[in-house]
Protein backbone atom coordinates (compact mmCIF):
# COMPACT_ATOMS: atom_id res chain seq x y z
CA UNK A 1 0.00 0.00 0.00
CA UNK A 2 2.71 2.55 0.65
CA UNK A 3 4.42 1.79 -2.04
CA UNK A 4 1.38 2.13 -4.37
CA UNK A 5 0.94 5.50 -2.94
CA UNK A 6 4.56 6.47 -4.01
CA UNK A 7 4.09 5.81 -6.98
CA UNK A 8 0.35 7.24 -7.68
CA UNK A 9 2.03 10.42 -6.04
CA UNK A 10 4.78 10.23 -8.92
CA UNK A 11 2.49 9.91 -11.17
CA UNK A 12 0.32 13.03 -9.98
CA UNK A 13 3.22 14.48 -9.93
CA UNK A 14 4.29 13.97 -13.37
CA UNK A 15 0.66 15.03 -14.28
CA UNK A 16 0.96 18.40 -12.67
CA UNK A 17 4.14 19.48 -14.16
CA UNK A 18 2.32 18.96 -17.72
CA UNK A 19 -0.32 20.84 -16.59
CA UNK A 20 1.68 23.49 -15.10
CA UNK A 21 3.85 23.85 -18.43
CA UNK A 22 0.52 24.13 -20.78
CA UNK A 23 -1.11 26.63 -18.72
CA UNK A 24 2.02 28.70 -17.87
CA UNK A 25 4.22 28.26 -20.93
CA UNK A 26 3.86 29.52 -24.43
CA UNK A 27 4.05 26.72 -26.65
CA UNK A 28 6.71 26.57 -29.32
CA UNK A 29 6.32 25.98 -32.78
CA UNK A 30 7.11 22.15 -33.45
CA UNK A 31 9.58 23.46 -36.13
CA UNK A 32 12.00 25.05 -33.10
CA UNK A 33 11.77 21.66 -31.45
CA UNK A 34 14.77 19.90 -30.80
CA UNK A 35 14.23 15.88 -31.60
CA UNK A 36 17.36 15.17 -29.76
CA UNK A 37 17.03 16.80 -26.38
CA UNK A 38 13.23 15.72 -26.32
CA UNK A 39 14.36 11.39 -27.02
CA UNK A 40 17.06 11.82 -24.34
CA UNK A 41 15.61 14.42 -21.45
CA UNK A 42 12.29 12.02 -22.15
CA UNK A 43 13.92 8.87 -22.27
CA UNK A 44 16.10 9.88 -18.83
CA UNK A 45 13.11 10.45 -17.22
CA UNK A 46 11.22 7.28 -18.70
CA UNK A 47 14.28 5.18 -17.37
CA UNK A 48 14.29 7.02 -13.87
CA UNK A 49 10.40 6.21 -13.92
CA UNK A 50 10.84 2.43 -14.27
CA UNK A 51 13.62 2.05 -11.83
CA UNK A 52 11.57 3.91 -9.24
CA UNK A 53 8.76 1.14 -9.78
CA UNK A 54 11.97 -1.42 -9.51
CA UNK A 55 13.13 -0.32 -6.04
CA UNK A 56 9.93 0.39 -5.03
CA UNK A 57 8.63 -3.12 -5.74
CA UNK A 58 11.35 -5.13 -5.20
CA UNK A 59 12.87 -3.65 -1.77
CA UNK A 60 11.81 -3.71 1.82
CA UNK A 61 11.43 -0.34 3.46
CA UNK A 62 14.15 1.48 4.72
CA UNK A 63 16.75 4.10 4.80
CA UNK A 64 18.49 2.56 1.41
CA UNK A 65 15.34 2.14 -0.68
CA UNK A 66 14.13 5.67 0.40
CA UNK A 67 17.45 7.41 -0.58
CA UNK A 68 17.16 5.39 -3.67
CA UNK A 69 13.69 5.39 -4.38
CA UNK A 70 13.99 9.45 -3.63
CA UNK A 71 16.86 10.29 -5.63
CA UNK A 72 15.13 8.27 -8.83
CA UNK A 73 11.97 10.41 -8.06
CA UNK A 74 13.99 13.81 -8.35
CA UNK A 75 15.77 12.86 -11.23
CA UNK A 76 13.10 12.05 -13.20
CA UNK A 77 10.89 15.21 -12.14
CA UNK A 78 13.74 17.28 -13.22
CA UNK A 79 14.14 15.52 -16.38
CA UNK A 80 10.41 15.88 -16.90
CA UNK A 81 10.54 19.18 -16.44
CA UNK A 82 13.54 19.49 -19.12
CA UNK A 83 11.98 17.66 -21.44
CA UNK A 84 8.85 19.86 -21.27
CA UNK A 85 10.66 22.82 -21.53
CA UNK A 86 11.36 22.03 -25.30
CA UNK A 87 7.74 22.07 -25.97
CA UNK A 88 6.90 25.41 -24.05
CA UNK A 89 8.77 28.66 -23.48
CA UNK A 90 8.76 29.74 -19.67
CA UNK A 91 9.28 33.44 -19.08
CA UNK A 92 13.53 34.03 -17.75
CA UNK A 93 12.37 35.71 -14.88
CA UNK A 94 10.20 32.35 -13.38
CA UNK A 95 12.40 30.09 -10.44
CA UNK A 96 10.14 27.42 -10.10
CA UNK A 97 11.29 26.20 -13.95
CA UNK A 98 14.87 26.35 -12.68
CA UNK A 99 14.12 24.64 -9.71
CA UNK A 100 12.45 21.76 -11.21
CA UNK A 101 15.24 21.31 -13.52
CA UNK A 102 17.54 21.56 -10.70
CA UNK A 103 16.27 18.10 -9.42
CA UNK A 104 18.29 15.83 -11.65
CA UNK A 105 21.52 16.94 -10.03
CA UNK A 106 20.03 17.22 -6.49
CA UNK A 107 18.60 13.94 -7.08
CA UNK A 108 21.80 12.16 -8.29
CA UNK A 109 23.19 13.70 -5.04
CA UNK A 110 20.19 11.40 -3.22
CA UNK A 111 20.85 8.36 -5.21
CA UNK A 112 24.78 8.70 -4.64
CA UNK A 113 23.93 8.98 -0.65
CA UNK A 114 21.50 5.61 -1.15
CA UNK A 115 24.35 3.43 -3.50
CA UNK A 116 26.74 4.49 -0.55
CA UNK A 117 24.58 2.92 2.07
CA UNK A 118 23.29 0.06 -0.27
CA UNK A 119 27.18 -0.76 -0.53
CA UNK A 120 27.47 -1.66 3.29
CA UNK A 121 24.42 -3.48 3.57
CA UNK A 122 25.55 -5.21 0.67
CA UNK A 123 29.06 -6.42 2.59
CA UNK A 124 26.50 -7.38 6.15
CA UNK A 125 25.20 -9.40 4.05
CA UNK A 126 28.05 -10.50 2.10
CA UNK A 127 29.73 -11.56 5.47
CA UNK A 128 26.22 -13.51 6.65
CA UNK A 129 26.39 -15.55 3.19
CA UNK A 130 29.98 -16.17 3.71
CA UNK A 131 29.40 -17.29 7.40
CA UNK A 132 26.78 -19.26 5.89
CA UNK A 133 28.52 -21.04 3.14
CA UNK A 134 31.43 -21.87 5.76
CA UNK A 135 29.04 -23.35 8.12
CA UNK A 136 28.17 -25.79 5.10
CA UNK A 137 31.54 -26.42 3.59
CA UNK A 138 32.83 -27.18 7.03
CA UNK A 139 30.58 -28.28 9.61
CA UNK A 140 28.42 -31.76 8.80
CA UNK A 141 26.14 -31.29 12.15
CA UNK A 142 23.96 -28.61 11.75
CA UNK A 143 20.66 -27.62 12.79
CA UNK A 144 17.62 -28.28 9.91
CA UNK A 145 15.76 -25.30 10.93
CA UNK A 146 18.51 -22.38 11.24
CA UNK A 147 20.92 -24.16 9.40
CA UNK A 148 23.63 -23.27 12.64
CA UNK A 149 25.69 -25.80 13.66
CA UNK A 150 24.54 -28.10 16.57
CA UNK A 151 25.55 -28.76 19.74
CA UNK A 152 27.49 -32.07 19.05
CA UNK A 153 29.78 -29.64 16.92
CA UNK A 154 29.60 -27.56 19.30
CA UNK A 155 31.20 -30.12 21.83
CA UNK A 156 33.86 -31.13 18.87
CA UNK A 157 35.07 -27.70 18.26
CA UNK A 158 35.83 -26.90 22.33
CA UNK A 159 37.76 -29.62 22.33
CA UNK A 160 39.74 -29.13 19.42
CA UNK A 161 40.30 -25.22 20.40
CA UNK A 162 41.38 -27.06 24.02
CA UNK A 163 43.77 -29.41 22.18
CA UNK A 164 45.15 -26.87 19.35
CA UNK A 165 45.13 -23.69 21.72
CA UNK A 166 45.22 -24.82 25.21
CA UNK A 167 46.99 -21.10 26.67
CA UNK A 168 44.76 -18.98 24.32
CA UNK A 169 41.28 -17.71 25.56
CA UNK A 170 38.28 -18.85 23.73
CA UNK A 171 35.01 -17.80 25.39
CA UNK A 172 31.76 -19.64 25.15
CA UNK A 173 28.34 -17.74 25.55
CA UNK A 174 25.13 -19.35 25.77
CA UNK A 175 21.73 -17.20 24.93
CA UNK A 176 18.43 -17.72 25.73
CA UNK A 177 15.14 -16.41 24.43
CA UNK A 178 13.22 -14.68 27.11
CA UNK A 179 9.65 -16.55 27.50
CA UNK A 180 10.16 -18.64 24.37
CA UNK A 181 6.96 -21.13 25.24
CA UNK A 182 4.74 -17.92 25.48
CA UNK A 183 5.55 -17.61 21.71
CA UNK A 184 4.41 -21.21 20.87
CA UNK A 185 1.68 -21.37 23.12
CA UNK A 186 0.40 -18.00 21.88
CA UNK A 187 0.93 -18.07 17.95
CA UNK A 188 2.13 -21.55 17.16
CA UNK A 189 5.30 -23.93 16.86
CA UNK A 190 5.35 -22.18 13.15
CA UNK A 191 5.52 -18.82 14.51
CA UNK A 192 8.39 -19.56 16.94
CA UNK A 193 10.13 -21.78 14.09
CA UNK A 194 10.61 -18.33 12.49
CA UNK A 195 11.47 -16.48 15.64
CA UNK A 196 14.38 -18.68 15.72
CA UNK A 197 15.55 -18.17 12.21
CA UNK A 198 15.05 -14.37 12.71
CA UNK A 199 17.09 -14.55 16.10
CA UNK A 200 19.91 -16.81 14.31
CA UNK A 201 19.97 -14.13 11.37
CA UNK A 202 20.30 -11.35 13.43
CA UNK A 203 23.06 -13.11 15.80
CA UNK A 204 24.94 -14.27 12.66
CA UNK A 205 25.46 -10.45 11.42
CA UNK A 206 26.47 -9.08 14.88
CA UNK A 207 29.47 -11.36 15.25
CA UNK A 208 32.88 -12.30 13.59
CA UNK A 209 33.90 -14.23 10.76
CA UNK A 210 36.13 -16.51 13.19
CA UNK A 211 33.03 -16.95 15.90
CA UNK A 212 31.23 -19.76 15.94
CA UNK A 213 27.05 -19.74 16.56
CA UNK A 214 25.32 -22.96 17.05
CA UNK A 215 21.65 -23.91 17.85
CA UNK A 216 22.50 -25.78 21.05
CA UNK A 217 19.23 -26.57 22.30
CA UNK A 218 15.16 -25.50 22.07
CA UNK A 219 15.71 -21.78 22.22
CA UNK A 220 19.23 -21.74 23.43
CA UNK A 221 21.92 -20.44 21.05
CA UNK A 222 25.49 -20.70 21.84
CA UNK A 223 28.37 -19.12 20.33
CA UNK A 224 32.25 -19.93 20.70
CA UNK A 225 34.70 -16.85 20.56
CA UNK A 226 38.06 -17.67 20.13
CA UNK A 227 40.47 -15.20 21.25
CA UNK A 228 38.14 -13.27 23.67
CA UNK A 229 38.01 -13.67 27.51
CA UNK A 230 34.79 -13.81 29.93
CA UNK A 231 34.85 -10.08 29.90
CA UNK A 232 35.14 -9.30 26.33
CA UNK A 233 32.79 -11.59 25.63
CA UNK A 234 30.62 -10.44 27.91
CA UNK A 235 30.51 -7.05 26.24
CA UNK A 236 29.55 -8.83 22.95
CA UNK A 237 26.82 -10.78 24.71
CA UNK A 238 25.27 -7.83 25.62
CA UNK A 239 25.74 -6.24 22.28
CA UNK A 240 23.68 -8.65 21.09
CA UNK A 241 20.79 -8.91 23.87
CA UNK A 242 20.15 -5.08 22.30
CA UNK A 243 20.34 -5.74 18.73
CA UNK A 244 18.07 -8.38 19.04
CA UNK A 245 15.67 -6.64 21.33
CA UNK A 246 15.49 -3.63 18.63
CA UNK A 247 14.43 -6.15 16.24
CA UNK A 248 10.57 -5.63 15.17
CA UNK A 249 8.81 -9.56 14.90
CA UNK A 250 5.80 -9.41 14.15
CA UNK A 251 3.31 -12.49 14.60
CA UNK A 252 0.13 -11.80 12.11
CA UNK A 253 -0.50 -7.69 13.18
CA UNK A 254 0.87 -8.47 17.01
CA UNK A 255 4.62 -7.33 17.29
CA UNK A 256 6.96 -9.70 19.41
CA UNK A 257 9.30 -8.63 21.73
CA UNK A 258 12.34 -10.54 21.68
CA UNK A 259 15.00 -10.51 24.09
CA UNK A 260 17.85 -12.65 25.40
CA UNK A 261 19.21 -14.08 28.91
CA UNK A 262 23.31 -15.03 28.37
CA UNK A 263 25.45 -16.17 30.48
CA UNK A 264 29.42 -16.47 29.63
CA UNK A 265 32.66 -18.39 30.31
CA UNK A 266 36.33 -18.83 29.13
CA UNK A 267 36.88 -22.35 28.29
CA UNK A 268 40.85 -21.50 29.12
CA UNK A 269 40.24 -21.22 32.64
CA UNK A 270 37.14 -23.45 33.08
CA UNK A 271 38.91 -26.50 31.09
CA UNK A 272 42.04 -25.91 32.43
CA UNK A 273 41.14 -27.78 35.72
CA UNK A 274 39.49 -31.40 35.99
CA UNK A 275 35.90 -30.31 34.43
CA UNK A 276 35.07 -31.84 30.95
CA UNK A 277 33.73 -29.98 28.39
CA UNK A 278 30.02 -31.47 29.40
CA UNK A 279 30.62 -30.15 32.30
CA UNK A 280 31.28 -26.77 31.58
CA UNK A 281 28.76 -26.20 29.56
CA UNK A 282 26.35 -27.72 31.83
CA UNK A 283 27.30 -25.49 34.56
CA UNK A 284 26.83 -22.74 32.15
CA UNK A 285 23.97 -23.77 30.70
CA UNK A 286 22.66 -22.93 34.52
CA UNK A 287 23.88 -19.69 34.81
CA UNK A 288 21.13 -18.61 31.63
CA UNK A 289 18.63 -20.58 33.77
CA UNK A 290 19.50 -18.68 36.68
CA UNK A 291 19.95 -15.30 35.04
CA UNK A 292 17.67 -12.56 35.49
CA UNK A 293 14.86 -12.21 32.33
Amino acid sequence: MVYRNAILATAVALATCLVLYATVGIPKPPATWRAMDIVSEGGTALIALVWFAIVLTSRPGGRVTRLLAGGLAAIMLGSWADCLDEFWRIDKAAVWDNCLEALVPAGMAVLTAGLYYWRQEQVRLTEHLQKRERLFREHRAFDRLTQLADATYLREQLRREQAQRPDSHCALVLLDIDGFHRINRDHGRAEGDRVLQAVSHMLLLNLRNDDLLCRYAGDRFAVLMPGLDAAAAGAVALHLCRMVARMRHHAGAQQVMLTLRHACADTRDALAGDDSVAAVLAQLARRVDMAPA
